[in-house]
């Protein structure tokens, strides 16, 4: 695996460069133009995706399909993807991060919309539902769908499971002096609990971690800020110049230019909120909803909170620490920018990340088995649950480099069909929304 990281490595780099960027980021603004600027309707959504009673058939409530969702969604890529973006691309990559989750916020609610609208009710009268079967019914092109899925296996065990729990270990090593094999033998027993009895008790452990997490890291956050309030003006000004001028070298910053900042804000910006990855919409055809519309407005709130709030005031944080002018990096970077807040920023970062990444175990456990039932049947879904969770105390002790790697490639991989369902069923999509608002 060692000699096969530089390769990997280099193909993730070329996966998630401009044909897929550009791909992603114009779908975003298509949409957005196509269904009439959709983000106008954000507060309505908001108010919506807070009920929790059935509102139609399925499995879930909205309410648990939102926050099952995020806690897919809200993960490292949140804190150390950030970090990341910043690093390559200079404070500037905040502000094309944040602009890529407002024009993300259409395409969330597109994919939402074909997943509940070509979701089938199984045998066992639950629902399934996402990209493999809008692919499938919506288009007709099955093999697509059988594509889409085998990416979202191989997928999730990457960005969902194994680098996730590692990079917990990590911290709590690195922190607290917690050997990996007991952090993750305790995530693994956690995992346990919750994945193996399914949806349901996936969504109830969601509705309780999610809104804890998110909470907790937020309000962190700006208590950091305001403890250095007297640098969050400068930040912002600092992001905004950086955005169109480029970030000139500081420090041991080497300097970047528009180029970078645009590339590494908006790679980023994709890569956190999964908007138009195609995962997200799996859990959303779960959800007890009357129309597909609704659903779909609840599911796009999702990325104005992971993006548009999270991914923002951690980029403030980060930035204004002045931590990037010192060369540093990824996990490093994240860890020094809080760290220099004694006491209150090494808890935010330990107990923000703990439960994002755990979060994120649950709710991609769901993505994948799916998948797995789709490309075989639902007798896969038990053994691969038993696969999933052995997956977590493997993450937990070992190096995981090469398997990041491969996970982005296929992450990456899973865009392109869901894109393809996407633009051409644009039309069902603007005829749906038209339906539900005219009435």
């Amino acid at each position: 695996m060692q000699a096969l990281e530089p390769i990997l490595s280099k193909v993730a780099d070329l996966v998630w460069n401009w044909p897929l960027i550009v791909l992603l980021l114009g779908t975003h603004i298509y949409l957005t133009i196509r269904l009439k600027f959709i983000q106008r309707y954000l507060g309505r959504a908001i108010k919506i995706s807070f009920s929790r009673k059935a509102e139609g058939p399925g499995d879930i409530s909205q309410f648990g399909a939102l926050m099952t969702a995020l806690a897919a969604t809200v993960g490292t890529g949140n804190i150390v993807g950030v970090a990341s973006a910043v690093a390559a691309g200079g404070p500037g990559a905040v502000l094309w991060m944040w602009l890529t989750g407002v024009f993300g916020i259409a395409t969330k609610y597109a994919e939402a919309l074909l997943a509940v609208k070509y979701r089938i009710i199984e045998p066992d009268g639950a629902m399934a539902g996402g990209p493999m079967y809008v692919l499938e019914r919506g288009l007709g092109q099955k093999w697509l769908g059988i594509l889409f899925a085998v990416f979202t296996a191989i997928a999730a065990f990457g960005i969902g499971n194994m680098v996730q729990a590692n990079s917990i270990t990590v911290l709590m090593q690195e922190t607290f002096n917690v050997a990996p094999w007991i952090s993750g033998a305790v995530m693994t027993i956690l995992a346990a609990a919750v994945i193996l009895g399914g949806i349901r008790s996936i969504a109830r452990a969601c509705q309780v971690l999610v809104p804890f997490m998110a909470v907790f890291y937020v309000l962190g956050c700006l208590i950091i800020l305001v403890i250095n309030y007297q640098l969050i003006l400068p930040s912002i000004i600092l992001i905004l110049k950086s955005a169109f001028s480029g970030q000139a070298a500081i420090g041991g910053f080497i300097g970047a230019g528009v180029k970078e900042a645009m590339r590494f804000g908006v790679a980023r910006g994709l890569f956190s909120n999964e908007s138009g990855l195609g995962s997200a919409p799996i859990v959303a055809a779960a959800a007890q909803t009357k129309t597909p519309v609704r659903q779909a407005l609840v599911s796009c709130t999702g990325t104005f909170w992971d993006t548009v709030v999270i991914c923002a005031i951690t980029g403030l944080v980060i930035v204004s620490s002045s931590e990037w002018t010192r060369g540093l990096s990824g996990a490093a970077l994240t860890k020094s920018a809080f760290s220099a807040i004694p006491y209150i920023g090494p808890l935010v970062l330990t107990v923000g990340l703990a439960t994002f990444v755990f979060s994120t175990i649950l709710g991609w456990s769901y993505y994948g088995e799916k998948a797995v039932e789709y490309l075989f049947s639902p007798r896969a879904v038990q053994p691969y649950r038993y696969l999933w969770i052995a997956a977590v105390m493997v993450g937990s002790v070992a190096t995981l480099s090469s398997v990041w790697s491969f996970a982005d490639i296929t992450n990456g991989f899973m865009a392109i069909p869901n894109l393809v369902a996407l633009i051409w069923l644009t039309p069902v999509i603007c005829r749906e929304t038209k339906a539900y608002f005219q009435k």
